[in-house]
């Protein structure tokens, strides 16, 4: 899971003589094994599992000052797990280095890439298939800084080219465990493309919600059936009887430096500040004692927040999306109850439905759920699909702002607060000044176990309901959110 602090001390990671990387080595009945790396032969390993296979020195040398450059700007992406970066291709992938990736890291050591005096966020791809992508046509509300810009590349010729057949009953599988529901698969077609010409919605007849955006498609697909079908967004798609064919070219997400690409160039002859400065235009390479570069990932926002966001391995762009998000919800719900935002709070993305639901033992469609103090939340492309992502946020800030207030109240009361603010219903300040209304019917208010163990959608949304308009009666007669009994 990619995890994104935005309240950590401003630390130049290269002031240190020899920084160390604690890094986490997936163990294969899952969880970590944790070790301390130090940065360059952390470099070196980096190349020996992202590199291309052959690679001129020029293209290891510049990939190595992608890959140090994206380990200082991500150090601390798993602070909530206890390290700094994964050995997956979430982060980086890690191998046993080479003498010639161990070159390579020598020959850049210190050097990374920096927007002014800060280091840059970047990313790399293994293929952009003869176009860049910006970041926000992958992850919906990145920033698209100048030197991320989607431009022709005639240097990976295309490549790789590549089709995929998916039976019917598969993709559904894998859109089910995504989060979407239907009986029947009728069919699926390309509606817009993104100014790349990759896939950026289609339409899924049969299903709910009957949209989904290629990115999307490629993460439900990878997850559940294998990331060796759909291997980009930029492909066609026909239905032929019970199944649909995908053909494409390219791999990966096709923002930044192409992997592929820049070997080819450095076939060509081209050195690494030619290859960084194609893909890259308008960031400069520091020089081995660079004063105090900044990772992107440890600016201090807001000294009041200590907000974690852990998103699952394709949806770590959105992270700034989601920490702004969050943050302006925060301060509005913060005015509106006259609380401080939460103190501590971790949200917690899941990459299924079914993984949401054994991490909390609630079912899909209660969205999101608080463990252990963490906020686990059903897949993002879900909630964005359904048009409650900031619905669900707000909604769990109200809890966290108000359950000191509330908290050994009935659980309507508190549902009820939840619901009623995340709704940005405004709180009368002064009766004389409360807009006039009518009062709502007289409803039973829900007791516990409904709220806490509903049965279905339908007993859930009723629930709620009730307990919404129970909060709403006695807001409405004038007392304050805090006297709701």
């Amino acid at each position: 899971m990619a995890t994104l602090c935005f309240v950590c001390p401003r630390v130049s990671a290269l002031d240190e003589p020899s920084p160390q990387l604690r890094v986490g080595f997936l163990k294969p009945g899952g969880g970590y094994r944790l070790d301390s790396v130090s940065l360059e032969p952390y470099v070196a390993r980096v190349l020996a599992g992202e590199a291309a296979r052959d690679s001129q020195p020029a293209a290891l040398e510049a990939l190595a000052i992608t890959v140090r450059t994206f380990a200082l700007a991500n150090r601390g992406r798993h602070r909530a797990d206890g390290f700094d970066l994964c050995d997956q291709t979430h982060c980086q992938v890690i191998r046993n280095a080479t003498i010639a990736t161990e070159r390579a890291a020598q020959a850049t050591s210190g050097r990374v890439l920096l927007r002014g005096r800060d280091v840059a966020s970047v990313y790399y791809t293994a293929s952009c298939g003869g176009r860049t992508e910006v970041p926000s046509a992958v992850w919906p509300g990145h920033d698209d800084p100048p030197y991320l810009p989607s431009r022709k590349d005639d240097a990976c010729g295309g490549a790789p080219v590549w089709t995929a057949q998916i039976a019917e009953a598969d993709l559904i599988r894998a859109l089910r465990a995504a989060g979407f529901v239907g009986a029947r698969l009728r069919d699926v077609r390309v509606v817009s493309r993104s100014g790349s010409d990759r896939v950026a919605r289609l339409r899924l007849d049969g299903l709910q919600p009957s949209e989904i955006s290629g990115q999307d498609l490629r993460m439900a697909v990878g997850r559940t059936l294998g990331w060796q079908h759909i291997k980009s967004t930029a492909f066609d798609l026909r239905k032929e009887r019970d199944a649909y064919r995908f053909s494409g070219h390219g791999s990966g997400h096709g923002v930044g430096l192409c992997v592929i690409g820049s070997a080819f160039l450095a076939a060509e002859g081209k050195n690494a500040g030619d290859i960084l400065g194609r893909y890259f235009p308008g960031l400069t390479i520091s020089s081995r004692t660079s004063p105090s570069p900044t990772s992107t990932s440890q600016t201090t926002v807001r000294p009041q927040y200590d907000l974690w966001v852990d998103l699952p391995d394709e949806d770590a762009g959105e992270q700034a999306t989601i920490v702004k998000q969050t943050l302006r919800a925060g301060d509005e719900l913060a005015r509106t109850l006259g609380v401080p935002p939460p103190s501590h709070l971790t949200l917690r993305f899941h990459p299924t439905t079914d993984d949401y639901e054994r991490a909390t033992g609630q079912p899909w469609f209660t969205s999101a759920a608080m463990v252990n103090a963490e906020l686990h939340l059903l897949p993002l492309a879900v909630l964005r699909e359904r048009g409650i992502l900031d619905r669900t946020i707000r909604h769990e800030l109200v809890h966290a702002m108000s359950d000191s207030v509330l908290g050994r109240r009935p659980l309507w009361v508190r549902e009820g607060a939840a619901i009623y603010f995340a709704g940005e219903q405004p709180l009368p300040s002064q009766p004389q000044q409360r807009p006039a209304f009518t009062p709502e019917p007289r409803t039973s208010c829900p007791d516990d176990n409904e709220l806490r163990h509903p049965v279905s959608v339908g007993a859930l949304t009723n629930a709620y309901a009730r307990a919404r308009a129970c909060f709403a009666r006695q807001i409405q007669s004038g007392k304050s959110w805090r006297d709701v009994r």
